[in-house]
């Protein structure tokens, strides 16, 4: 067989140009869809902005710590505040975490890590849980109103709310879960493998520690969805008017969204004001958790 000589002097030839497109500058219809999701942008935004500044121009006054440090008060709304509001949150979205986060990371590694996508079960249930993330929120508060509240005997109480919204934030812990898994070579596998570990000493000590990023995103993404709730919360018979703390897990409660519904209902000017200012403060969760998860995703993630 002959081989062919390459010269390495010689210049290196260009590629031709690809024959262009008859007609000059964009076509006119990439033009106006391109501009139509500007303009689609910029409504969002205004809207947006709007609201916000809506929001805060109306609770600025109350933004203040009776705010945080006083109970609520219906015959003076001047001096009430959101404190067992904003302490049924902590605690309902404190068992939340414990119920669901465990649960769905470990769903994920052994759909990820262990099933085999042959068997007709673990097919049923990748396709169920698929569903279940597009469930809308109401039909979980059903469940938890049929099955746990009332089924289990647990009653309008912080475990029930933090049960049916562990169910509702499931599907997505498992889904972002599975994918921060599935990012992680292959390669990182087989060379621990290679060198004698065991399959749960190579997840545990090599895909674990690189898949946390995304896992902890996608974990209070989910959780970040589960504070803004009142249709589930409502429907279990989480209380609106509450001058006490939550206790434990028998305790009954109200959380900020179901509290700021309340105060939105009421005629009085006082109330819109103080909705607003709990408003402000949920906000102000939500954005605290989604900064954190945006930090730990840049901090701690790798490009392989």
């Amino acid at each position: 067989m002959s081989s062919k000589v390459i010269d390495r002097d010689a210049p290196v030839q260009s590629i031709p140009d690809l024959p262009r497109l008859k007609g000059k500058g964009t076509p006119l219809r990439e033009r106006f869809f391109h501009l139509s999701l500007w303009a689609s942008l910029a409504v969002a935004v205004v809207f947006l902005v709007s609201l916000l500044a809506y929001v805060l121009a109306e609770g600025w006054s109350r933004l203040d710590p009776r705010l945080w440090m006083n109970f609520p008060d219906y015959i003076d709304p001047t001096q009430g505040g959101a404190q067992s509001a904003i302490m049924g949150t902590v605690w309902v979205i404190g068992f939340t975490a414990l119920y669901c986060l465990p649960t769905g990371i470990l769903t994920a590694i052994y759909l990820e890590e262990y099933a085999d996508p042959d068997r007709w079960w673990n097919r049923a249930i990748e396709i169920n849980i698929q569903n279940l993330a597009a469930v809308p929120s109401i039909v979980y508060g059903i469940l938890g109103l049929g099955i746990i509240s009332r089924g289990l005997g647990f009653g309008q109480t912080v475990l029930t709310a933090s049960l049916t919204l562990s169910l509702l934030v499931l599907p997505v812990v498992i889904i972002s879960s599975r994918e921060a898994i599935r990012a992680v070579p292959q390669s990182i596998r087989q060379a621990s493998l290679a060198l004698g570990a065991t399959q749960w000493q190579t997840i545990w000590r090599q895909v674990l520690p690189a898949a946390v990023p995304g896992m902890a995103t996608g974990s209070i993404l989910a959780l970040s969805r589960a504070i803004g709730e009142a249709a589930p919360l409502l429907l279990l018979g989480g209380l609106t008017f509450i001058t006490f703390n939550p206790t434990g897990v028998q305790s009954q409660f109200t959380v900020l969204p179901i509290q700021i519904f309340n105060w939105i209902s009421q005629s009085r000017a006082e109330f819109v004001s103080l909705a607003s200012a709990a408003i402000v403060i949920l906000l102000a969760i939500l954005l605290a958790m989604n900064s954190l998860a945006i930090w730990l995703r840049n901090r701690y993630s790798r490009t392989w």
